[in-house]
């Protein structure tokens, strides 16, 4: 078919694509996916989309199937690639001109362009860039624009590129064209100024049109290291010659948020680079900012990014002085000078006080949402990067960087703020009735005292003021007043780590409980937010959180904050609440369990409805965390519900579970470690570890802990159901893991030996011969080794017959004798016993050996020196000497008593912790003296081969060892 019939049954397709009737529509889509991958398709779509005689839909739609087309054919290695022929062809047709009509359309052939460019520029398409170059000098206004706003999308795609490689072709792009779009910036900056002086609006927007595009070629080499921007900062755009209105205004602002931008940019990127230009921008933005220069003419976004550049000049290292003088380069001296130079006093101080007294007074627009959406008010994003884009937080940051790193200037000043407002606090209630604007100042000057909290530690005696003032201003209950019990409240929570008597808690604790009550809702969400911090561990034992000092206001408050839950409606109110429960939970731990019936009760409701919001269903797991490890083993009452949360969190195959798992999997582990006894359910949960095993993720630690948790939990029922499949990952796992990883896993069948000696060797049988060999070829990494024997040393001591069987398995293997083998293992064993630092391990090895005495066998006589060598170590490892009676004790020894008390601070014991207890005093490292199986072995040894022999093997044993021994044995 020649192109001019195939240009035809294409465009006939393409035509009935556009169409509205499914029934034409469907038909034509099929087939023009057939022909995605028939040679000539592209040109076709090419010569479409070229001719705009055609139909707008149609072209649009062309471009769009070529567009797809790159992505999924252009590559040399892909499925159907193109030909280099066709490829060749449409890279030659897509540059011949840049005269498309269409502004939508121009910039989808821009971007395919750019798609293009990513994958063959400049190897197969050196001719792009000098023909794009070429074309933005021409004379022609459309032909400009169009290759101008192609040039940006090719240089955009061109820098987003990271390997080595073509980060250096794109320097070597970018150093050959920046003063090229430099001096085209420049050029329709001042077509653009001196068009909107003479009136003449639409030649001046579109000059600002080229002028964007021009920038925005501008910051596509951010990544590079050409350090030519002085030309940036030579024009000031706040033309006050355009209206708030003018058709310009829109084009005008995005320019300017381009501009700070690229400066931002080459700031963050080039800071070395940017020294020359610190002192210009520092008096751009300070002036626009901070004087009556930006009055009328400064928008929020411009203020914002003036501010960021404010706060990167102050807070970059570059400029900073290193401690040492002689570290300092002539860099960092430069820009330290030219920040000294322009942040005098005055200057500090007028920025300070109008940070404050300006930018932190809460505005119309923030005052109109507190009463009309207050739930949005109290929790708006002030953390992460919000600071880069929104205002509030930006003014913040900004006061924070430049307090700390001038504080000896700002600390007068802000002190001397708060100390005006201290003389008239006796007037306040009667000021407060007639003027806003006090409040809102009042409510600015404490913000600013929060923020600086850390620094002014030693300027503010902060219990006097609470007592004197503040605590007064928490009592007014005028309407406009709740304006400063927030502040208050907020301002309380911000220093109760910093500087706040512990003697002071309990009436702060009253303050809460009024303030929760408060009429307003803010009010209430900002006090019981301020809980965090007073139940957090804090850094400095004056300010410690004292349980008993809580606990008579803990049912109040609990209960007031579960009403709070209740009351608010949106998903980030709800999980900043829950988020407050959990702290509280944690920091009263059992005493909390009087006191969540509602809770508990009110959780699964709040579970269903957040279906369709995983990050709240994310607070609701660690607050059922917290709640589980309060209620020990009570939580088994919460198995209903518990148990399906845990199922749908932790199954990979449910779309939740990618926001839900590292959650789930620490709930699951915490019921684990508080259940009383396992339930078919709790047992059933077990079936989606395989998966999550496979995934070999960050969470394989917590997962190895929940299966070591069931194995202390029931091992027998455990092991019987589950042995199989964990043994099944485990190979799989050992095959690619790291050494940590490997000895993670290993613990696990070593746990399952020490719960379950009988039954933990035969369920993991598959995995000893390895272990086995690694003793025997003397594993190198020393970690890795000491677990190897730890395992071994379990089998031989509490499973011995086990231990002949796979001696017998292994020999047969490497067709070696049982006897020669096991001279191999306790002869590594001894070797490599200083890669056990464990006392617990070093101890279980002892007895591991000695368990092979008595005995006539000549391999172990003949290793009985290392044996006894091995048992000295161990016993200076566990006994210790009473200095009364002289005489020494096995300090591992375990004997039932009563659970020590404990301290405030301690959690108690979870189930877990009880069942280890237990399994302990039955465990032979802790029930066996060691100095008596030393002793014991050794007569019974003496006994079965008499005294002359017994004397010939101890002459084989270093006689400064023999005498630590029966210092050791003494008394027996």
């Amino acid at each position: 078919m020649d192109m001019d019939s195939a240009s035809s049954v294409v465009l006939q397709a393409l035509t009935q694509a556009t169409s509205q009737d499914t029934a034409v529509l469907k038909p034509a889509e099929e087939q023009l996916r057939q022909w995605e991958t028939q040679p000539g398709f592209y040109s076709v779509l090419l010569n479409i989309f070229n001719n705009h005689m055609l139909d707008v839909n149609v072209r649009w739609l062309a471009v769009l199937y070529f567009k797809n087309g790159i992505d999924r054919y252009w590559r040399r290695v892909a499925p159907h690639a193109l030909s280099e022929e066709e490829k060749t062809s449409l890279r030659a047709g897509l540059i011949t001109n840049f005269n498309e009509p269409v502004n939508q359309i121009a910039t989808q052939i821009a971007v395919l362009i750019a798609k293009v460019a990513r994958l063959d520029c400049p190897r197969q398409w050196p001719e792009l860039i000098p023909i794009l170059l070429e074309s933005v000098k021409g004379q022609d206004g459309l032909q400009q624009h169009r290759a101008m706003l192609t040039f940006y999308h090719v240089t955009k795609t061109l820098a987003s590129k990271r390997l080595a490689q073509d980060r250096r072709l794109f320097q070597d792009l970018a150093s050959g064209i920046y003063s090229f779009a430099c001096s085209l910036w420049s050029h329709y900056t001042d077509c653009f100024l001196q068009q909107i002086y003479g009136r003449d609006e639409a030649a001046a927007l579109n000059s600002l049109e080229r002028t964007l595009l021009s920038l925005k070629g501008e910051d596509n080499r951010k990544h590079t290291n050409c350090h030519k921007p002085e030309n940036l900062t030579e024009k000031q755009f706040i033309c006050r010659q355009v209206g708030p209105d003018g058709t310009c205004r829109e084009k005008l602002e995005k320019m300017i948020i381009l501009y700070t931008k690229v400066l931002l940019d080459f700031l963050e990127y080039h800071p070395c680079a940017f020294i020359p230009l610190i002192q210009r921008s520092l008096e751009f933005a300070v002036s626009y900012v901070f004087t009556p220069a930006g009055e009328g003419v400064t928008f929020e976004r411009f203020i914002v990014q003036c501010m960021n550049l404010i706060k990167m000049i102050v807070k970059n290292d570059a400029y900073k002085l290193a401690k040492n003088i002689e570290d300092n380069k002539p860099e960092n001296l430069e820009a330290h000078e030219i920040k000294t130079a322009f942040f005098t006093h005055p200057t500090l101080t007028e920025i300070g006080r109008r940070l404050v007294s300006h930018y932190f007074l809460l505005t119309e627009e923030e005052l109109a949402m507190w009463e009309e959406d207050p739930e949005s008010f109290a929790v708006e994003e002030t953390g992460g990067d919000s600071w880069k884009y929104s205002l509030r937080p930006c003014t913040e940051v900004l006061f924070l960087d430049i307090f700390h790193n001038y504080s000896q200037t700002l600390t007068p000043v802000l002190l001397d703020m708060k100390n005006a407002l201290f003389s008239i606090t006796s007037t306040i209630v009667s000021i407060v009735t007639d003027s806003l604007i006090f409040c809102l100042y009042l409510s600015a000057v404490y913000n600013a005292v929060g923020l600086a909290a850390y620094e002014l530690f030693d300027n503010v005696d902060f219990d006097q003021w609470f007592k004197n003032q503040l605590l007064g201003e928490l009592q007014v209950s005028h309407h406009r007043y709740k304006l400063i019990r927030r502040r208050v409240i907020w301002l309380i929570g911000q220093w109760i780590s910093v500087k706040f008597k512990s003697d002071l808690r309990p009436l702060l604790y009253e303050i809460i409980l009024s303030l929760m009550q408060d009429p307003d809702l803010v009010v209430r969400i900002e006090t019981a937010t301020t809980l965090n911090p007073l139940t957090h561990f804090p850094p400095v034992d004056d300010f410690e959180f004292r349980t008993e000092q809580f606990l008579p206001y803990l049912e109040s408050i609990f209960g007031l904050l579960f009403q709070l839950l209740q009351q608010v409606t949106e998903c980030d109110t709800k999980m900043q609440v829950l988020h407050v429960i959990s702290c509280v939970i944690e920091r009263v731990n059992n005493q909390i369990r009087p006191y969540v019936g509602c809770l508990v009760q009110y959780l699964p409701l709040l579970w269903k409805q957040s279906e369709e919001h995983n990050m709240l269903r994310c607070a609701i797991l660690t607050t059922l965390i917290h709640l589980v490890q309060g209620l020990g083993a009570e939580s088994k009452n919460l198995y209903p519900f518990l148990l399906p949360v845990i199922q749908l969190s932790t199954d990979v195959s449910q779309p939740p579970h990618v926001y839900l798992l590292e959650d789930g999997l620490e709930l699951w582990l915490v019921t684990l470690e508080n259940s009383p006894a396992v339930t078919p359910e709790l047992l059933r949960i077990f079936q989606n570890m395989s998966a999550l095993l496979e995934l070999s993720s960050e969470n394989l630690r917590t997962c190895f802990q929940i299966v070591n948790a069931y194995i202390y939990l029931s091992a027998t029922e455990f092991l019987q159901n589950y042995a199989e499949s964990l043994c099944h990952s485990f190979s799989d796992l050992l095959k690619d893991i790291t050494n940590e990883g490997q000895v993670q896993v290993l613990k696990v069948v070593e746990i399952a030996l020490k719960v379950s000696p009988i039954l933990g060797a035969h369920m993991f049988q598959p995995l000893l011969p390895a272990v086995f060999r690694g003793i025997v070829d003397g594993e190198r990494y020393p970690v890795v080794m000491s677990t190897y024997l730890g395992i071994m040393g379990r089998i031989l001591l509490q499973n011995s017959s086990f231990f002949s069987t796979l001696l017998s398995q292994m020999a047969s293997e490497s067709r070696q004798k049982v006897d020669q083998l096991l001279g191999v293992v306790i002869e590594m064993w001894v070797d490599r016993m200083d890669n056990i630092t464990q006392p617990e391990r070093r101890k279980l090895s002892s007895l591991a050996l000695l368990s092979l005495l008595p005995s006539d066998n000549s391999v172990i006589q003949d290793k009985f020196c290392g044996i006894v060598n091995i048992c000295v170590e161990a016993l200076h490892d566990v006994m210790t000497e009473d200095t009364e009676t002289g005489t020494f004790k096995d300090c591992m020894l375990m004997s039932q008593f009563e659970e020590p008390k404990l301290s405030e601070d301690e959690e108690p014991p979870t189930e877990q912790d009880k069942r280890k207890k237990l399994l302990a005093l039955e465990d032979p490292v802790h029930s066996v003296s060691l100095q008596q199986f030393v002793y014991e072995k050794l007569k019974a040894q003496q006994a079965l081969i008499g005294d002359q022999s017994f004397g010939v093997l101890m002459e084989t044993v270093d006689t400064e060892l023999v005498r630590q021994l029966q210092e050791f044995l003494q008394g027996l």
